[in-house]
């Protein structure tokens, strides 16, 4: 079906970096339902091959994955295009609820939601400094935005769930777009969610948590990263290591000095563990490598390896910006 997007493998993928003449295309990801993702094909893809010609846009859904309820899909094209395309998905999706009372006749009062998969790199774009962007967004358009604290599993992605009037939503995902494109460079080496990857955590009866971003005091520490940039600047495996793997790439992302000690640890504790589960070779510049005082991280390893490395940081990012967010609250509460 020419609507359906083949994943080769199960194992997440990096997102690759923009040609130069792409930076206008923008690339949009949602979490759909099997039964949503249904409907927007439609009957021998019908509904979705309307949906291009209406909109210009490219699009598709995952492959379905036995025992997976969930799809991912993904929207390429101008932003307005793009805009336009969800608009018409969400509206198609009320519609097709058989069980909802509410008449798609008033889109401009008919409250639903979209989960889009947003890079964890990208958050802090569009929340913006002290919640000032996604503040604005909130308020110009009436949408609500919930952002997931936890990246999806073996991924570096967020779930950002827009939720109000669908006219509202349209609204809010352009400017939503416009954000993801004027800053698409920190995307780079996003590592992609695969609903499959997510099957053993749920059965295990992992969580995940969400904070709702109205003037939160989030600082997004996730920062720009080259992807596969350096591809083949890794140390080539020496004569004498025949096991080592040769397929080495290298990575550099950029940390906050102030959040450098929380990923290293008590004598190393923590990196040496991240480095031990990953398989990653990561090492620490000595000093800021611009004015922003963010000390660049290098990761050496295979593309897989790589991917749980990135994680892992990331992962203990949000742990330590939860934990100094409590301590914050617990002073705030003192000086009360």
């Amino acid at each position: 079906m020419p609507s359906e997007s083949p994943r080769r493998s199960p194992t997440p993928e990096m997102s690759r970096s923009p040609s130069p003449s792409s930076h206008d295309t923008l690339s949009l990801r949602a979490l759909v339902s099997t039964k949503d993702a249904g409907v927007i094909i439609g009957k021998g893809g019908k509904n979705v091959a309307d949906l291009r010609e209406q909109t210009g846009v490219k699009a598709g859904v995952s492959k379905v994955i036995q025992g997976v309820h969930e799809r991912v899909l993904t929207v390429t094209g101008p932003v307005e295009g793009v805009a336009k395309a969800y608009t018409l998905i969400i509206q198609q999706l009320v519609a097709a609820n058989p069980t909802s009372p509410i008449s798609i006749s008033s889109p401009s009062s008919t409250h639903t939601s979209i989960r889009l998969l947003i890079s964890h790199n990208l958050m802090g774009t569009v929340i913006g400094r002290s919640g000032q962007k996604i503040k604005a967004i909130q308020d110009g358009t009436g949408v609500r935005m919930v952002a997931s604290k936890e990246m999806l599993p073996q991924s570096t992605e967020r779930i950002v769930e827009v939720q109000g009037p669908i006219e509202a939503i349209g609204n809010a995902l352009q400017e939503i777009g416009k954000c993801l494109l004027e800053d698409w460079e920190r995307g780079t080496g996003t590592v992609l969610f695969h609903p499959g990857a997510a099957a053993d955590d749920r059965a295990g009866g992992g969580r995940r948590s969400s904070t709702t971003y109205s003037t939160s005091n989030y600082n997004g520490a996730g920062r720009r990263s080259n992807g596969d940039a350096n591809r083949g600047r890794g140390t080539p495996p020496s004569p004498g290591s025949p096991s080592q793997p040769a397929n080495l790439r290298t990575q550099n992302i950029s940390i906050p000095s102030d959040m450098v000690g929380c990923i290293i640890g008590r004598g190393g504790s923590k990196i040496t563990e991240i480095r031990r589960l990953s398989g990653s070779k990561i090492s620490i510049a000595k000093a800021p490598h611009d004015e922003t005082g963010e000390r660049m991280f290098t990761i050496v390893g295979t593309p897989e390896a790589n991917e749980k490395a990135l994680f892992l940081l990331y992962n203990q990012l949000e742990s330590e910006k939860e934990r100094r967010v409590g301590r914050e609250q617990q002073q705030q509460e003192l000086q009360d």
